[in-house]
């Protein structure tokens, strides 16, 4: 029955305007405003293979607990230095080496927050 949707993946965030310019700005992601009934913006994030995410505003928004967005990068070293020049902090995780990147079951994977306190990571799997 789904089958042949189009899924996208949603989560909500504390501040639609900081939202945008963390992922606009630092990430250097393509950001779309929408607005929505009693004029309430909406953030859809789109990536390079086509695909989109949105992002609401939550009066009363709770972080997630868990990776809500992953980012496959060739070189996840890379990524995070030139992350930590835009300013961003990694998490530092048992099994993090000193690039603050774990590496379970062949991945590199470090892990990052919005300014919403949602988890985010750049991976490279294996099979990549």
């Amino acid at each position: 029955m789904l089958d042949n949707s189009n899924a996208f993946a949603s989560f909500s965030v504390d501040n639609i305007e900081e939202a945008r310019k963390f992922y606009h700005d630092t990430l250097g992601l393509e950001v779309n405003v929408n607005f929505m009934p009693e004029n309430k913006k909406i953030l859809g994030l789109k990536f390079s293979n086509g695909t989109e995410c949105m992002l609401y505003a939550k009066p009363d928004h709770k972080p997630a607990t868990f990776t809500v967005l992953n980012f496959q990068v060739d070189d996840v070293k890379k990524a995070v230095a030139e992350l930590h020049e835009k300013g961003v902090e990694f998490l530092h995780y048992i099994g993090n080496d000193n690039n603050e990147i774990a590496h379970p079951d062949g991945m590199d994977i470090a892990w990052f927050k919005d300014p919403a306190g949602n988890f985010l990571s750049i991976v490279k799997t294996p099979e990549q």
